[in-house]
């Protein structure tokens, strides 16, 4: 979806399928509260009971009317992505690493970034080693870990779609 496509009560589908309601429309993010709830109460306001989150550009683009278009937008990034996806051993590892240590910048996690050489670097946990953050990292071209100090990682462009099919077009050309 776009930011033009909403209006306070307008009801969409986000993340894993949960129901949410749009509470204010700003000029570049939205404001909702997940639909999870039986009582209507909650979701009387503002000010609301219920937690609202706030949404930006990215969330946004991820947000559906309908579930059926949630799946049917899956299904379209997965036939034209390029990325080559996750093995279960790797998900297990990346889960437990980022269990372990309490990373206080979450936002550092939400978005693959890519190295000079075109390799998309994928943070999945963050820990304190002396002085330093450093940010785990899984390279999902090359099914392989490695670490980054994390204002060195931060510098580095967010990875693009354009990015993750250039890289993986690399992988099927060598």
């Amino acid at each position: 979806m776009k930011l033009a496509d909403f209006h306070i009560g307008l009801e969409f589908v986000a993340s894993a399928g949960f129901r949410w309601r749009c509470t204010d429309v700003g000029t570049r993010t939205i404001l909702a509260v997940q639909l999870d709830r039986d009582n209507p109460d909650w979701y009387q306001g503002p000010p609301y009971i219920a937690k609202e989150v706030v949404f930006d550009e990215k969330d946004i683009e991820r947000c559906h009317l309908t579930n059926a278009d949630a799946l049917e937008a899956a299904i379209d990034k997965h036939k034209t992505a390029g990325h080559s996806g996750y093995p279960a051993e790797a998900v297990r590892r990346m889960m437990e690493a980022r269990h372990a240590h309490r990373y206080p910048h979450e936002g550092v996690l939400r978005f693959d970034r890519r190295r000079p050489d075109g390799e998309i670097l994928h943070p999945y946990a963050g820990r304190k080693e002396g002085s330093a953050w450093i940010v785990d990292l899984y390279l999902p071209f090359q099914n392989t870990y490695d670490v980054m100090a994390e204002q060195d990682f931060i510098a580095l462009p967010r990875a693009s779609d354009q990015d993750i099919r250039w890289r993986a077009a690399q992988l099927r050309s060598a």
